[in-house]
Protein backbone atom coordinates (compact mmCIF):
# COMPACT_ATOMS: atom_id res chain seq x y z
CA UNK A 1 0.00 0.00 0.00
CA UNK A 2 3.09 2.43 0.94
CA UNK A 3 4.86 1.88 -2.19
CA UNK A 4 1.94 3.27 -5.01
CA UNK A 5 0.92 5.77 -2.55
CA UNK A 6 4.14 7.14 -2.12
CA UNK A 7 4.50 7.17 -5.82
CA UNK A 8 1.32 8.65 -6.76
CA UNK A 9 2.38 11.58 -4.46
CA UNK A 10 5.96 11.98 -6.45
CA UNK A 11 3.78 12.15 -9.25
CA UNK A 12 1.57 14.64 -7.79
CA UNK A 13 4.16 16.59 -7.16
CA UNK A 14 6.05 16.65 -10.45
CA UNK A 15 2.75 17.73 -12.10
CA UNK A 16 2.92 21.39 -10.16
CA UNK A 17 5.68 21.77 -12.53
CA UNK A 18 4.41 20.89 -15.67
CA UNK A 19 2.31 22.63 -17.98
CA UNK A 20 0.31 21.44 -21.22
CA UNK A 21 2.94 22.61 -23.48
CA UNK A 22 5.40 20.30 -22.46
CA UNK A 23 3.63 17.80 -23.96
CA UNK A 24 2.25 18.95 -27.02
CA UNK A 25 6.01 20.27 -27.36
CA UNK A 26 6.93 16.48 -27.65
CA UNK A 27 4.70 16.14 -30.61
CA UNK A 28 6.40 18.68 -32.80
CA UNK A 29 9.58 15.92 -32.83
CA UNK A 30 8.61 12.71 -32.63
CA UNK A 31 11.86 11.04 -33.75
CA UNK A 32 13.15 11.66 -29.48
CA UNK A 33 10.21 9.53 -28.92
CA UNK A 34 10.89 7.09 -31.49
CA UNK A 35 14.58 7.00 -30.40
CA UNK A 36 13.04 6.17 -26.51
CA UNK A 37 11.13 3.89 -27.05
CA UNK A 38 13.60 1.83 -29.38
CA UNK A 39 16.21 1.95 -26.59
CA UNK A 40 13.65 0.73 -23.97
CA UNK A 41 12.12 -2.12 -26.07
CA UNK A 42 14.83 -3.08 -28.41
CA UNK A 43 17.95 -2.36 -27.61
CA UNK A 44 17.50 -2.65 -23.63
CA UNK A 45 16.29 -6.65 -23.93
CA UNK A 46 19.35 -7.20 -26.41
CA UNK A 47 21.95 -5.63 -23.99
CA UNK A 48 20.79 -8.04 -21.19
CA UNK A 49 20.57 -10.88 -23.42
CA UNK A 50 24.38 -10.11 -24.39
CA UNK A 51 25.77 -9.49 -21.14
CA UNK A 52 23.53 -13.09 -19.64
CA UNK A 53 25.39 -14.77 -22.43
CA UNK A 54 28.57 -13.43 -22.05
CA UNK A 55 28.71 -13.72 -17.94
CA UNK A 56 26.92 -17.78 -19.08
CA UNK A 57 24.69 -17.05 -15.65
CA UNK A 58 22.56 -19.90 -14.49
CA UNK A 59 18.73 -20.12 -15.74
CA UNK A 60 17.32 -18.40 -12.60
CA UNK A 61 19.55 -15.42 -12.69
CA UNK A 62 19.62 -15.11 -16.28
CA UNK A 63 15.85 -15.20 -16.55
CA UNK A 64 15.64 -12.66 -13.81
CA UNK A 65 18.22 -10.24 -15.77
CA UNK A 66 16.01 -10.59 -18.83
CA UNK A 67 13.04 -9.49 -16.30
CA UNK A 68 15.21 -6.46 -15.65
CA UNK A 69 15.57 -5.70 -19.63
CA UNK A 70 12.21 -6.49 -20.55
CA UNK A 71 10.28 -4.21 -18.03
CA UNK A 72 9.90 -0.76 -18.88
CA UNK A 73 11.11 2.58 -16.81
CA UNK A 74 8.61 2.70 -14.05
CA UNK A 75 7.43 5.98 -12.15
CA UNK A 76 10.76 6.66 -9.99
CA UNK A 77 12.37 7.29 -13.34
CA UNK A 78 10.29 10.21 -13.77
CA UNK A 79 11.59 10.93 -10.69
CA UNK A 80 15.59 10.88 -11.50
CA UNK A 81 14.53 12.53 -14.33
CA UNK A 82 13.09 15.49 -12.75
CA UNK A 83 15.85 15.57 -10.01
CA UNK A 84 18.65 15.79 -13.37
CA UNK A 85 17.10 18.54 -14.58
CA UNK A 86 15.97 16.34 -17.79
CA UNK A 87 12.86 16.71 -19.90
CA UNK A 88 9.79 15.58 -17.76
CA UNK A 89 7.59 15.60 -20.06
CA UNK A 90 9.27 13.54 -22.32
CA UNK A 91 10.55 10.47 -19.55
CA UNK A 92 6.20 10.89 -18.37
CA UNK A 93 5.11 10.03 -21.84
CA UNK A 94 7.99 7.36 -22.63
CA UNK A 95 6.72 6.05 -19.55
CA UNK A 96 3.21 5.65 -20.30
CA UNK A 97 3.37 4.29 -24.10
CA UNK A 98 6.37 1.95 -22.87
CA UNK A 99 4.40 0.28 -20.22
CA UNK A 100 1.67 0.32 -22.79
CA UNK A 101 3.30 -1.46 -25.32
CA UNK A 102 5.18 -3.70 -23.24
CA UNK A 103 1.86 -5.39 -22.01
CA UNK A 104 2.19 -7.02 -25.25
CA UNK A 105 5.91 -7.45 -25.68
CA UNK A 106 7.17 -8.59 -22.24
CA UNK A 107 5.27 -12.30 -22.46
CA UNK A 108 6.88 -12.68 -25.85
CA UNK A 109 10.35 -12.10 -25.09
CA UNK A 110 10.16 -13.17 -21.23
CA UNK A 111 8.93 -16.72 -22.51
CA UNK A 112 11.16 -16.86 -25.49
CA UNK A 113 14.11 -16.28 -23.25
CA UNK A 114 12.86 -18.99 -20.74
CA UNK A 115 12.80 -21.69 -23.91
CA UNK A 116 16.04 -20.58 -24.55
CA UNK A 117 17.69 -20.80 -21.24
CA UNK A 118 15.72 -23.35 -19.74
CA UNK A 119 14.63 -25.33 -22.50
CA UNK A 120 10.76 -25.15 -21.40
CA UNK A 121 9.08 -23.77 -24.54
CA UNK A 122 5.77 -24.76 -23.09
CA UNK A 123 5.67 -21.55 -20.36
CA UNK A 124 3.08 -18.93 -21.27
CA UNK A 125 3.27 -15.71 -19.52
CA UNK A 126 -0.09 -13.30 -19.71
CA UNK A 127 0.17 -9.87 -17.93
CA UNK A 128 -3.52 -8.09 -17.28
CA UNK A 129 -4.04 -5.31 -19.70
CA UNK A 130 -7.12 -3.72 -18.04
CA UNK A 131 -4.97 -4.09 -14.41
CA UNK A 132 -2.03 -2.65 -16.18
CA UNK A 133 -3.91 0.36 -17.50
CA UNK A 134 -5.23 1.30 -14.55
CA UNK A 135 -2.08 0.97 -12.30
CA UNK A 136 -0.91 3.98 -15.04
CA UNK A 137 -3.65 5.82 -14.61
CA UNK A 138 -3.72 6.11 -10.86
CA UNK A 139 -0.04 5.78 -10.18
CA UNK A 140 1.29 8.65 -12.62
CA UNK A 141 -1.32 9.83 -15.11
CA UNK A 142 -4.05 10.79 -12.37
CA UNK A 143 -1.97 12.10 -9.90
CA UNK A 144 0.04 14.39 -12.73
CA UNK A 145 -3.08 15.67 -14.14
CA UNK A 146 -4.23 17.21 -10.88
CA UNK A 147 -0.99 18.96 -10.02
CA UNK A 148 -1.10 20.10 -13.66
CA UNK A 149 -4.47 21.29 -13.37
CA UNK A 150 -3.57 22.87 -9.93
CA UNK A 151 -0.22 25.00 -11.59
CA UNK A 152 -2.78 26.36 -14.27
CA UNK A 153 -5.39 27.49 -11.60
CA UNK A 154 -2.62 28.68 -9.03
CA UNK A 155 0.42 28.80 -10.58
CA UNK A 156 2.23 30.90 -7.59
CA UNK A 157 0.97 28.24 -5.17
CA UNK A 158 2.59 25.58 -7.46
CA UNK A 159 5.26 27.67 -8.31
CA UNK A 160 5.84 27.85 -4.53
CA UNK A 161 5.60 24.35 -3.97
CA UNK A 162 7.39 22.70 -6.62
CA UNK A 163 11.22 23.10 -4.62
CA UNK A 164 9.69 21.51 -1.22
CA UNK A 165 7.27 19.01 -3.44
CA UNK A 166 10.53 17.87 -4.85
CA UNK A 167 12.80 17.20 -1.99
CA UNK A 168 10.09 15.65 -0.39
CA UNK A 169 9.56 13.12 -3.41
CA UNK A 170 13.07 12.59 -3.08
CA UNK A 171 13.70 11.06 0.38
CA UNK A 172 10.36 8.62 -0.37
CA UNK A 173 12.45 7.89 -3.18
CA UNK A 174 15.25 7.27 -0.61
CA UNK A 175 12.81 5.43 1.64
CA UNK A 176 11.40 3.04 -0.80
CA UNK A 177 14.80 1.86 -2.10
CA UNK A 178 15.48 1.17 1.54
CA UNK A 179 12.38 -0.58 2.35
CA UNK A 180 12.72 -2.84 -0.84
CA UNK A 181 16.98 -3.05 0.41
CA UNK A 182 15.09 -4.57 3.98
CA UNK A 183 12.40 -7.16 2.49
CA UNK A 184 14.91 -8.66 0.66
CA UNK A 185 17.87 -8.42 2.51
CA UNK A 186 18.04 -11.99 2.87
CA UNK A 187 18.77 -12.62 -1.48
CA UNK A 188 21.03 -9.72 -1.78
CA UNK A 189 24.53 -11.06 0.10
CA UNK A 190 23.79 -14.32 -2.44
CA UNK A 191 22.13 -12.37 -5.61
CA UNK A 192 24.80 -10.16 -5.53
CA UNK A 193 27.80 -12.73 -5.45
CA UNK A 194 25.99 -14.43 -8.73
CA UNK A 195 24.52 -11.08 -10.45
CA UNK A 196 25.91 -8.26 -8.89
CA UNK A 197 28.46 -7.58 -11.66
CA UNK A 198 26.39 -8.60 -14.26
CA UNK A 199 23.48 -6.27 -13.69
CA UNK A 200 25.53 -3.20 -12.83
CA UNK A 201 26.94 -3.48 -16.28
CA UNK A 202 23.51 -3.50 -17.48
CA UNK A 203 23.03 -0.09 -15.75
CA UNK A 204 25.91 1.34 -16.91
CA UNK A 205 26.09 0.25 -20.58
CA UNK A 206 22.23 1.07 -21.28
CA UNK A 207 22.60 4.89 -19.38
Amino acid sequence: IFLPISLAIIMFGMGLGLVTGDFVRLFSYPKVMLVGLCNQLLFLPLIGFAIVVMFDLNPSMAIGVMIISVCPGGPTSNLITQVSRGNVGLSVTLTALASLITVFTIPILLSKAIAYFTGNSGVIIQLPILKTILQILVITVIPISIGMMIRKRKEAFALRMEKPMRTASTVLFVIIFFIIIIANKDNLTQAMKEVGLPTLLLNLSTM
